[in-house]
């Protein structure tokens, strides 16, 4: 077995965008990956995504690097294609440095999926360096504040939605991937539609790609996926 490869605090996060392989899904071998993961402290969560871009998203977050690129392989070995994915860690930003431990746990351990949010939503961002709006030109004082706006716009959804924010400088090509856990599909819209005119998203924010679709059990999202 290679070294485990930790981050020094808070998880490893994997999002997996799948559709089915040329030559089919062996939906048993699919499940039994996930709950192997499971088994070896890895929290799974499975979703049936809409539109063309996949047919399902698996994300993982575990203490291992290794323990989801073992996830990876079973469920390509299981027939799954990869179309896109996402590497990233758990975090706390610099700007909640000074929040309780009770309140940063949640950040860098969260447990998932949150019950009754079953709409989904996954999102990568980074901040502009653009002449006249350039993010890390700004002084740490400024940022905050503006941050400090951005939370609290985002506050004002408590219990419709549940955030999780997590860090992918030097680990993709964004840097930040965003997942969203909401009671109705429209929260996910307005939620976003919302905090995109805080001037720390509408002058700073570049998006990439979303993705959107149902939390279900593995299960539930195979049956889904491999439908005719």
């Amino acid at each position: 077995m290679p070294d485990e490869v930790r981050p020094t605090t808070g998880l490893a996060v994997l999002h997996l965008f799948c559709r089915p392989g040329p030559g089919g899904v062996d939906a048993e071998a699919a499940v039994a990956a996930v709950k192997a993961a499971r088994a070896n402290d890895v929290q799974v969560v499975t979703v049936a995504v809409l539109g063309h871009k996949a047919d399902m998203a698996v994300m993982a977050l575990g203490p291992d690097l290794w323990r989801l690129r073992a996830l990876q392989t079973a469920l390509q070995g299981a027939g799954l294609l990869v179309v896109d994915s996402y590497v990233s860690l758990t975090e706390v930003s610099e700007y909640a440095q000074g929040m309780p431990d009770e309140l940063k746990r949640p950040r860098l351990y969260p447990e998932l999926p949150p019950a009754g949010k079953p709409a989904w939503c996954f999102y990568p961002m980074s901040k502009r360096r653009q002449v006249g709006a350039n993010w890390y030109e700004l002084p740490y004082e400024e940022r905050e504040a503006l941050m400090r706006g951005h939370g609290q716009t985002g506050r004002t959804f408590a219990g419709r939605v549940l955030q999780l924010i997590t860090g992918s400088a030097g680990l993709d090509d964004f840097e930040w991937g965003v997942t969203l856990f909401a009671v109705h599909a429209d929260d996910l819209k307005n939620v976003v539609y919302r905090m995109r005119f805080d001037e720390a998203s509408a002058r700073y924010a570049e998006f990439g790609p979303f993705y959107t679709g149902m939390v279900a059990s593995v299960e539930e999202v195979l049956a889904a996926t491999l439908a005719h």
